[in-house]
């Protein structure tokens, strides 16, 4: 019988079953969208339910497609959307509300009052990140704050937290796991990075009960095997690690300075800085990029809050195209100098700005705008905002002269070759684009012992194309500046 990775990829707005043979090659794929929830200006939810039931219907579909028998799965790998917070009763494993996904800003207002307090500096020495409703910290303070009952259940040990790695975990092996990884434990800003341990000062400054938090394992570790009423038999779940973490294990960026870009819902530029946590003094991140056999290697990480789903906004928002696939057609066909700028900040900018309450716009319109130009702007806003970031990567100190790109996005070739005029650096595009689930399956099959080492893994890892700037440095100084000064005109903070 053939032997088989399976990769549970949990996506902001879909979840995929992904089947890997044992070179890494992706044998079959299972996806399925989810609803989306904005219950208020700036809210972002999901029905853990949903999101559950998502996850399950892909890997039962693909099974069965597969006809995969007992023992062909030798592991399973998780990754996840990150930051998403989830509360459920350890008992029953019902949330008690529903998951505040990683793009709400409903607690802009906490962490502006804490920031104002004094305790961004602590905040950031301990965990790397800035004080921001993006982590799941304030939105875990929120549900206990304001779902009845619940502190008090919590204070009882009734209650467990999870990123929704752990929501998964828990589920899959019938709430026998309640685990993490290092990478997802990182990203939730009551980590200490340097020690590698749940904060104790982070604790009491977000009043978070010890005892809802999961145990941290490495992003290869044995955490546990599936209940038989889930997939149909055991299955040991090997592989953990958040997206952005997962995407660049998949990309092979094992050396420091190795930068690796992903396109999916939002889009994360993270540069391998090896075995030290690197402090940038322009607001990006130092957080996990992997952690094995408990050697940490850190990274540095740019977050941006919309990338696809600006096209998801055109398709279903403003219905100005029918598939996110015409997009690339539409782009190549408008008028190139159409002078629109298109700035989706829907919950508020990301890195460099980290500004919650700016909102989106567009800009310089004129009669002869159309569809096909709004589409336009819409795919180099992406590139724009890959490009503040590549800007604060280099005032940190950082020389950048090829970035490896990633996800659904980068399907669309306009979009690459976009990216790498804006970027003026070459953009590397992998032979697969699902890096995210390529990662976790690496991480899981390192584990099982179907993967030597990294080395190992490296010589697997193929690139398809490489795309070279085609115009000057000025012309791309240019666009960009135009770009600089529409997000100036909807920012909120300085």
């Amino acid at each position: 019988m053939k032997e088989y990775i399976l990769a549970i990829d949990q996506g902001t707005t879909s979840s995929r079953a992904m089947l890997f043979d044992c070179l890494g090659n992706v044998v079959d794929s299972e996806q399925q969208e989810f609803p989306q929830y904005y219950p208020k200006d700036g809210w972002v939810e999901h029905t853990p339910e949903e999101l559950l039931a998502s996850v399950m219907s892909t890997c039962r579909k693909l099974m069965s497609k597969q006809n995969i028998q007992a023992g062909q799965i030798k592991s399973l790998g998780i990754t996840n959307q990150r930051e998403t917070t989830i509360v459920w009763d350890k008992t029953t494993g019902n949330p008690i509300y529903n998951a505040i996904v990683w793009q709400d800003r409903r607690t802009s207002q906490y962490c502006q009052e804490l920031s104002e307090h004094g305790h961004g500096n602590m905040v950031a020495e301990k965990t790397g990140l800035l004080l921001d409703p993006y982590f799941s910290a304030t939105k875990l303070k929120w549900i206990l704050d304001n779902v009845e009952g619940a502190r008090d259940k919590a204070q009882a040990g009734e209650l467990v937290f999870g990123t929704v790695d752990t929501f998964l975990l828990w589920h899959l092996t019938d709430g026998q796991s309640h685990f993490t990884d290092a990478t997802n434990a990182s990203r939730t800003m009551l980590f200490n990075i340097h020690e590698q341990c749940w904060d104790d000062e982070l604790l009491e400054l977000f009043n978070i009960p010890k005892s809802l938090l999961p145990v941290v394992l490495d992003s290869s570790a044995d955490f546990g095997v599936t209940s038989t009423q889930m997939l149909g038999f055991d299955i040991p779940i090997q592989g953990i690690a958040g997206d952005q973490h997962a995407a660049l294990f998949g990309q092979a960026c094992f050396e420091k300075g190795s930068v690796k870009s992903t396109y999916g819902t939002g889009c994360f530029v993270m540069v391998n800085t090896g075995d030290t946590v690197f402090t940038s003094t322009n607001k990006l991140l130092s957080t996990v990029a992997y952690r094995i056999d408990g050697e940490v290697t850190y990274a540095l990480e740019g977050s941006i809050f919309v990338a696809g789903a600006v096209i998801q906004w055109l398709r279903d928002g403003l219905e100005l195209i029918s598939n996110a696939s015409d997009s690339e057609r539409l782009a190549m066909e408008a008028n190139q100098d159409h002078g629109v700028t298109l700035i989706p900040a829907f919950t508020g900018l990301g890195a460099p700005f980290w500004d919650p309450d700016a909102r989106g716009a567009i800009l310089g319109l004129t009669r002869d705008t159309g569809i096909k130009e709004i589409v336009n702007a819409a795919l180099q806003s992406v590139c724009y905002q890959t490009k503040d970031l590549l800007t604060a990567m280099e005032k940190d100190g950082i020389e950048i002269c090829t970035i490896k790109v990633d996800g659904g996005m980068t399907n669309n070739e306009w979009l690459l070759q976009y990216l790498s005029d804006c970027l003026q650096v070459e953009v590397e595009q992998p032979k697969s684009a699902e890096t995210t689930a390529l990662g976790v399956a690496f991480l899981a099959g390192l584990k099982a012992g179907i993967f030597e080492s990294v080395t190992h893994i490296q010589s697997l890892w193929q690139s398809t194309a490489k795309f070279q700037p085609k115009i000057s440095n000025e012309l791309a100084s240019e666009h960009y500046q135009r770009w600089i000064n529409a997000i100036n005109r909807i920012r909120t903070t300085s």
